[in-house]
């Protein structure tokens, strides 16, 4: 188990004038080739300034749209790709020259990666017998011509017995260490049962388990995930991700886990660090990012169904004034609203904290465009009834009955509110 220290971080691509099509990736171009067009290029900037630590043993979520650069730093911490700025430390190691074999790391891959010649032991196998590590003492102790020798004799057992029943096949000192731990991470993911089928006669979600055992059986340092769980169905992820996490605990491995899914995000991280546009916005317990959003992004990206935001003007000391609507705010907001000078600032509300109200100058008349009813609680989608071009999202307790077109009252909590600066969405904080 290892400390992840991420300083400074920079990844750019080169991207030859005028070409507007996919960027290629810059280690698949060569030295030669880097040179002859290093005039004729432009540095296409995919992460900057990406500053964290992962402390032994944590479970960092990194979560955020599409396209903001979390599979590319995961990528940059296993190796596949080369550093364009900045330190990766694991453990005591700076690993930025490191090939990915040396950095004692394992990862999950969003496709499995299942080698589908191999039966499901020999794939969780596979490493192993790559891993010096699981040479027999022997092995370790003997000179180097004993140990081809030894090797050569294991290899004629092996094949001469390699017909026979498995009970009666012969192991080398290696593979009986290799399947001790084959059988131990098998009893952890209960895959016992699999270990002698081929990966295509499993399902999506065993497929996944023998995946994660794969990495599990090396024991390395740091777990890295990229997206496991995205071609579950939903089901199979609740079940699956909750399977890891108890992994994790079980395990107690240092591990970052890449999502686009804010839910995986908020319930599994023991930390989330939220990303856009190759960059950091905010990295904290799920909690606190739900409660305390760094900016409007954050605030708009955790939270389902997302919040909403409405422009008002600040009205000193503590009213804000929306062309249809008043709001009092406690008097908490005072310094935080004097130490902004700001007058205007963007109200943001979560949809679980709107409800439905009585007319008054306070509360926001809306009129229902969309009810989705899910058992639990219902989601309605509203537009102001003055203004139609203005869109909110509500819910509501499932014992409500609302239908489309109707026209209600919204009572805002405002102990609940939050605020954002117009520039630059930046929140403004409560002390």
């Amino acid at each position: 188990m290892a400390k992840v220290v991420v300083e400074n971080v920079y990844k750019s691509y080169s991207r030859p004038k005028g070409d507007r099509g996919n960027i290629s990736d810059s280690a698949a171009i060569s030295k030669t080739d880097r040179s002859s067009i290093k005039a004729s290029s432009r540095q296409v900037s995919v992460l900057r300034d990406i500053n964290f630590t992962v402390e032994d043993g944590e479970f960092l979520v990194l979560v955020g749209p599409s396209g903001c650069g979390k599979s590319t730093l995961l990528r940059l911490l296993a190796g596949l790709e080369e550093l364009t700025g900045g330190n990766i430390k694991i453990g005591d190691r700076l690993v930025n020259d490191l090939p990915p074999k040396a950095r004692d790391i394992a990862m999950v891959f969003q496709n499995y990666a299942l080698y589908p010649h191999l039966n499901i032991y020999d794939n969780i196998a596979f490493g192993l017998r790559r891993n010096s590590e699981t040479r027999g003492q022997g092995d370790q102790e003997t000179g180097r011509k004993e140990q081809v020798q030894s090797r050569g004799i294991d290899d004629i057992l092996t094949a001469v017995t390699r017909y026979l029943p498995r009970s009666m096949r012969y192991l080398s000192a290696k593979e009986k260490a290799v399947r001790d731990r084959v059988r131990y991470v098998a009893s952890l993911l209960q895959i016992e049962s699999l270990l002698y089928r081929l990966p295509k006669e499993l399902s999506g979600g065993q497929k996944q388990r023998v995946a994660l055992g794969r990495a599990i059986a090396r024991n390395p340092q740091v777990f890295l995930m990229d997206e496991p769980l995205s071609n579950l169905d939903a089901k199979l992820r609740t079940q699956t991700r909750a399977q890891i996490v108890k992994l994790q605990r079980q395990l107690d491995t240092t591990t970052i886990y890449v999502t686009h899914d804010q839910i995986e995000a908020m319930t599994m991280g023991d930390r989330i660090a939220v990303m856009n546009n190759g960059q950091i916005q905010q990295i904290a317990p799920p909690l606190k990012i739900y409660e305390q959003p760094a900016n409007r992004f954050v605030a708009e990206f955790i939270g389902s169904p997302p919040m909403n935001f409405l422009p008002v003007d600040l009205v000193p000391p503590l009213k804000l004034v929306h062309k249809y609507f008043e709001l009092n705010l406690p008097e908490i907001w005072i310094e935080p609203l004097q130490s902004s000078q700001a007058k205007s600032v963007i109200l943001g509300i979560r949809p679980q904290h709107l409800s439905i109200g009585s007319e008054s100058k306070s509360s926001i008349q809306i009129t229902v465009d969309l009810v989705e009813a899910l058992g639990s609680e219902t989601y309605i989608s509203v537009h102001l009834a003055a203004d139609p071009n203005t869109t909110l999202t509500v819910s509501l307790p499932p014992d409500q009955p609302i239908a489309i077109g109707d026209s209600l009252w919204l009572a805002v909590d405002v102990n609940k509110i939050h605020l954002f600066t117009v520039d630059d969405g930046q929140a403004i904080v409560l002390k």
